[in-house]
């Protein structure tokens, strides 16, 4: 499938947050990475990006250990985010492996339809406050 894929955290004690988007959506996770890198940034950034195609068993497996060493989820939502099978897979992959998931709209004024995996979980508007306040809820 050959999707990005991003883990905040890195050093003992610091929140491992997994990045979900849809792959058209791919702009939108290097913004994520840039705030990350801000030297103001209250954590880290460790790229574990997939950057070549596999077959889907193959991605599932990696994707999955990728999610499980996780302490929380956040899924970059728009109007494609409902029409990606990749994201709403990790989404449910998330909820089966019991880590913190929440969605944040990437665009306020063109949103898209919430997938059904996200069901009672928190969504949110995407600013440096809600994501600072996701991933330090999330320290382990």
């Amino acid at each position: 499938m050959g999707f990005l894929r991003a883990v905040f955290g890195g050093k003992k004690g610091n929140a491992r947050v997994f990045v979900s988007f849809a792959k058209e959506d791919a702009q939108y996770r290097d913004f994520v990475v840039m705030q990350a890198r801000n030297k103001r940034s209250p954590f880290e950034f460790m790229d574990m990006s997939i950057k070549e195609p596999y077959p889907e068993t193959v991605w599932k497996d990696r994707c999955r250990a990728k999610i499980r060493r996780c302490d929380g989820m956040i899924v970059l939502l728009s109007k494609h985010t409902y029409h990606s099978s990749g994201a709403r897979w990790e989404i449910k992959c998330a909820r089966e492996e019991r880590v913190r998931v929440m969605g944040m709209h990437i665009r306020n004024e063109d949103r898209g339809a919430i997938p059904p995996e996200l069901k009672g979980k928190k969504i949110v508007n995407w600013n440096w406050e809600n994501l600072q306040s996701f991933i330090n809820s999330c320290k382990p």
